[in-house]
């Protein structure tokens, strides 16, 4: 056997371990949510049932969860993106030293642990809206999640979009200002435009960090419940395929997320490279 075929079959070894410890939990998971017994087990299959299906269908708490998740996840990435958009757009006017502090404090929550910033969250804003009369109004589990998730959420975005950013061509702002465009209509028309996969992609991340956020979540949502922490405590009593199945059903809701995303993407790169490339022809046509 050559040297290429050795690294071929070492390659290939590689690759069926790596994808085994990758997806092999989520295997278990699926075989262990059809099989019959009442408790997560996938040798021997005693049988094929959707019992665990339909009792999940029918578990209010968990539902409930699922709903406040979402309620919450919507809610993170909007907040997030919008910060995360105005952060980076005031990155790009900033130069020198202030640019790195500005970095610096813009990024500081992705590096304090998630129970800290729970924590903090509940103590500010319990004080906070103490001293504003709106206690009532505002310190519930719900928004206090949404506001802990967003302070570190919005920093992931503000680097996604500022990547992009990073790449815009200045030009075409001040082209658009030269021929009569305000302020407003230069953001809207061109910035806007242009952020769009990044916006798009900084959504999906904040959804998603936020639906499967545990350690600021369990100290923010006070009396309420996210499916995250209904997860947990079921798991503290012992598991059940009704965690398996509700876990199949999520990754089989993320990858065809993923997959719609990714198309909408491609669409979006495809719908963009056809405008530069009629740009293109029509600059050339008017040289000619």
């Amino acid at each position: 056997m050559n040297q290429q075929k050795i690294n071929s079959a070492l390659v290939g070894i590689y690759l069926v371990v790596f994808f085994i410890f990758l997806l092999g939990p989520l295997l278990v998971m699926a075989v262990s949510a059809f099989n019959t017994p009442n408790y997560p087990q996938v040798w021997p299959i005693e049988g094929v049932t959707l019992d665990w299906f339909r009792e999940l269908l029918h578990d209010q708490e968990m539902l409930e969860g699922l709903r406040t998740s979402v309620i919450i996840g919507i809610s993170v990435s909007i907040l997030s993106v919008a910060m995360g958009l105005a952060g980076a757009l005031v990155m790009t006017q900033l130069f020198g030293t202030s640019r790195a502090y500005y970095y610096f404090l813009v990024v500081a929550p992705v590096l304090i642990p998630g129970i800290v910033l729970g924590i903090a969250t509940v103590v500010f804003w319990r004080d906070f809206t103490g001293l504003l009369g709106l206690r009532s109004l505002l310190y519930n589990g719900t928004v206090l999640t949404i506001l802990a998730q967003s302070s570190f959420v919005s920093s992931y975005c503000m680097l996604i979009i500022l990547a992009r950013l990073q790449r815009f061509d200045m030009s075409q702002e001040e082209a658009a200002l030269d021929l009569g465009a305000s302020y407003p209509q230069v953001f809207r028309d061109v910035l806007l435009p242009y952020l769009r996969p990044a916006i798009l992609s900084s959504m999906m991340l904040g959804f998603l960090t936020s639906f499967e956020n545990y350690n600021a979540t369990t100290f923010a949502i006070l009396a309420d419940k996210t499916l995250t922490t209904v997860l947990a405590s079921r798991v503290r009593m012992g598991s059940s395929p009704t965690i398996s199945a509700l876990a199949t059903v999520i990754v089989v809701l993320t990858i065809i997320a993923a997959l719609m995303f990714e198309w909408v993407k491609r669409r979006e790169q495809t719908r963009q490279w056809k405008l530069q490339k009629d740009a293109q022809a029509s600059d050339q046509l008017e040289t000619a």
